[in-house]
């Protein structure tokens, strides 16, 4: 990865506020990322550009949040300005991974924060910051984690359910829709408490080996980028993120101790039943047929050529799944969802 690319476009941006319009999610250091580890540096300083408008300023904060008393601002979007101030206090004062450490399994049972953009944001630092330590990309975690803590947001209780003894792909298939799809994701996600089935398709898994969870974790983004192929067409911007959250999540096990992978696995697998549980149409379409001359440069290529951030995280998330399987229908699942983004 080309440091200096990234470095300076983190740099650009830190020092907008992780959403705009209220809600809506800053996808630049997320988008940036992508784009450099796969190899388009010279289009970051240019994609940056024509995004410029969608950026807003950092917001101020209220009063500082003392460093032991952080349970009752979290969650709090009104504090977004004193969380950033307060991860670049903690940052300053640790090294990154045990600030992660420490707040992983604190920020986790809120993984549907930003619509799952928290943790996802949170997973493109860590990558970044496992291939080159700097600072603009410690800076870009303490925003991560900041933006997770002001949006965390807990999903219904979760229980027992098929995917301990299915795979992914089938318990996906089984995760109940919500009833009423008609507005935004925390309307959605709110009706899960209210589904009988929900705790048996969203279940943890019970007696997790932390040597299996990496693999198992992968084969849910599998899943996940493969089923966008026959049931992105519904909602292709939000049903991308029952595949770029977990991968979040896959992404950071690596600087986390083994015994924090068996929760991360369920809050993963969790998050990626919610999204398809408020997403998902009731009907799959046929999967695009598969390409042979396709090839993930070209998949990446066209993502960053339409613009779009969740292309390009898609792309992103795909590649990763080609490269663990080789299947060339992965491949021409990502190029349809580009597609299908551009005309959302």
């Amino acid at each position: 990865m080309t440091g200096t690319t990234l470095d300076e476009a983190y740099e650009r941006v830190r020092h907008s506020g992780p959403e705009r319009n209220g809600w809506l999610s800053n996808h630049a250091p997320m988008a940036v990322e992508a784009l450099v580890r796969h190899g388009h540096e010279r289009a970051v300083h240019r994609w940056l550009d024509a995004y410029a408008d969608r950026l807003d300023e950092r917001p101020r904060g209220i009063r500082p949040i003392p460093t032991d008393e952080w349970r009752d601002p979290l969650g709090d979007p009104l504090r977004t300005g004193d969380w950033l101030s307060y991860f670049e206090r903690e940052l300053a004062d640790e090294p990154w991974r045990e600030v992660l450490v420490r707040w992983w399994p604190r920020l986790l049972p809120g993984i549907a924060a930003g619509a799952t953009h928290g943790v996802i944001r949170v997973g493109h630092a860590v990558r970044a910051l496992l291939d080159e330590e700097s600072g603009p990309r410690v800076d870009e975690l303490g925003q991560g984690l900041a933006y997770w803590a002001a949006r965390w947001q807990p999903l219904a209780p979760p229980g027992v359910g098929p995917y301990p003894a299915t795979d992914p792909r089938s318990a996906l298939d089984a995760v109940p829709r919500v009833p009423d799809q008609r507005f935004g994701i925390r309307a959605r996600l709110a009706q899960l408490a209210d589904s009988p089935d929900w705790p048996a398709a969203s279940g943890a898994v019970p007696g997790e080996v932390a040597d299996g969870v990496p693999a198992r974790l992968a084969a849910v983004v599998d899943a996940a980028v493969a089923r966008h192929g026959t049931h992105g067409y519904a909602s292709p911007v939000m049903l991308v993120h029952a595949a770029t959250a977990p991968n979040a999540v896959l992404r950071t096990l690596p600087a986390l101790p083994s015994r924090l992978w068996a929760p991360s696995l369920d809050a993963a697998w969790a998050a990626a039943a919610a999204v398809t549980a408020a997403y998902a149409p009731a009907e799959a379409r046929p999967a695009p047929p598969a390409r042979p001359t396709l090839v993930a440069e070209e998949v990446m290529r066209q993502a960053a050529a339409s613009g779009d951030p969740h292309a390009i995280k898609f792309a992103d998330a795909a590649i990763d799944t080609y490269d663990r399987g080789g299947d060339p229908g992965i491949l021409a699942t990502a190029a349809q969802s580009t597609g299908q983004i551009a005309a959302d």
